[in-house]
């Protein structure tokens, strides 16, 4: 097919998510490899956002495609009610992996239904009916996981189901109070929290879900002692503490999982993106044994067709596999320090920068208006013209892939990229940062 072929045929025939569907103009893909994409005129694009901060090893890796090869040789698929090697494989793989107070997964297709089916599992645990989630979070947008999200993508779905309750997060460059340390930042924060759930009466609390690294919302990394003093409270009142690693997870902060950097372990962990880097979808629920026993002798009433996908967990396990391998933690490591550096002085160079935040190679730079007051370049929620999809579209014009949500650009790169790669992508975010220097 031509490429006009292609956009036709995608616009005409397609409801692309989270756009208006008037004069959509997609970047037709031609190839993908390593780092880069191109169009069918041979233009390179590097991935910079891992596509929606997925494709943590990258296009094309031999290892993972070999290995749904060999699956879909076997058998495509069975139910998840029969043995399959690939199956029980990777949920042994990914428990080794946890703490050792987890015993079992749920397998799901993707981030969404793993937030939902967390939900259920939590509120049949507990026999509780609320559950907590931060204003800033995005957990997907299907029914429940649309009420768990706290961010506006949830407004289309109010009134919303009894039961959800949010809560802010530790958001220090915005809050108006000045702390003298992150721990007194943390203490703050889970004061008001801990509050909060007693005026919600704790005996009707199931869980308290957290994006572990805030993720599209700006990459909010809790302060120190912030986890620990969510899992205290938890601990008090007997509440769940679920930690949502969708994004997070898998190598992306420099730990297989993001809760590992902050001294707190979680009850249930949800997984996706990383576990399968988009190969093929999945998701998932690792629950604690102390959950998983409950369910020996209780009926668990969650299901789906495609759940422990044979394809894709091969997928996953190849996956796994090579994180370990091929020691990707290393390399999120050494790139890590190197693009907290790079935005470190993108930050001190440039007017429009506010503020950046980094922990691995997972890092969002936040525009405004002014340094002194903060005002961010586009208001929250709003962008009447477009102000982010331009920045987004001069970005891309350089070859520079990655996406925008409020006043942040996200900049999350495969977890394989070089130190040459990442120097050479930093120059562009670098030129536009200027474009944007003049406008404000």
């Amino acid at each position: 097919m031509t490429e006009e072929s292609i956009k036709f045929n995608h616009s005409a025939y397609n409801l692309q998510s989270w756009s208006r569907q008037r004069d959509l103009d997609p970047i037709v893909v031609e190839k993908a490899e390593g780092i880069y994409l191109w169009d069918p005129s041979g233009k390179r694009y590097a991935d910079m956002s891992s596509q929606l901060v997925n494709m943590n090893l990258g296009h094309g890796n031999p290892e993972i495609v070999e290995a749904i090869k060999k699956q879909a040789e076997r058998f495509c698929f069975v139910a998840p009610t029969y043995g399959v090697e690939s199956r029980g494989e990777l949920a042994k793989l990914l428990v080794s992996l946890l703490p050792d107070n987890f015993g079992k997964i749920f397998f799901t297709n993707g981030g969404a239904d793993a937030n939902e089916n967390a939900i259920k599992i939590a509120r049949m645990f507990t026999g509780k009916h609320k559950v907590f989630s931060r204003y800033r979070s995005y957990h997907g947008s299907t029914h429940g996981a649309g009420n768990l999200t706290g961010e506006p993508r949830r407004y289309p779905l109010e009134p919303g189901i009894p039961g959800f309750v949010k809560f802010f997060d530790p958001y220090i460059y915005r809050e108006k109070l000045n702390f003298s340390c992150e721990k007194d930042a943390s203490d703050y924060y889970v004061g008001k929290l801990r509050e909060q759930v007693i005026y919600e009466n704790p005996d009707d609390i199931a869980a308290i879900v957290l994006e572990t690294v805030t993720g599209s919302n700006g990459v909010i990394i809790p302060p120190e002692g912030y986890l620990a003093g969510v899992r205290k409270v938890c601990d008090e009142f007997g509440i769940l503490l679920v930690c949502d690693e969708v994004m997070a997870g898998f190598g992306r902060t420099g730990k297989m999982f993001a809760f590992e950097n902050f001294g707190a372990v979680p009850d249930l962990v949800v997984f996706a993106k990383g576990v399968t880097c988009g190969y093929v979808p999945l998701g998932g629920v690792a629950v604690s044994k102390t959950v998983a026993s409950y369910f020996d002798d209780h009926f668990l009433s969650c299901g789906l067709t495609y759940s422990g996908h044979p394809l894709a967990c091969a997928a996953g396990v190849a996956c796994v596999d090579y994180y370990l391998k091929h020691k990707v933690l290393d390399n999120v490591a050494a790139r890590g320090k190197e693009l907290k550096s790079a935005l470190e002085d993108l930050k001190a160079r440039h007017p429009c920068v506010g503020d950046v935040r980094c922990i691995g190679l997972f890092s969002a730079v936040e525009l405004v208006k002014d340094k002194a007051s903060k005002a961010p370049l586009v208001a929250y929620g709003k962008d009447p013209d477009n102000v982010m999809a331009k920045i987004n579209q001069a970005l891309a014009a350089r070859g520079f892939m990655t996406y925008t949500h409020e006043n942040m650009i996200l900049v999350a790169p495969p977890l394989i990229i070089a130190a040459g790669q990442l120097a050479e992508e930093m120059q562009k975010l670098d030129g536009v940062l200027s474009i944007v220097d003049g406008q404000i």
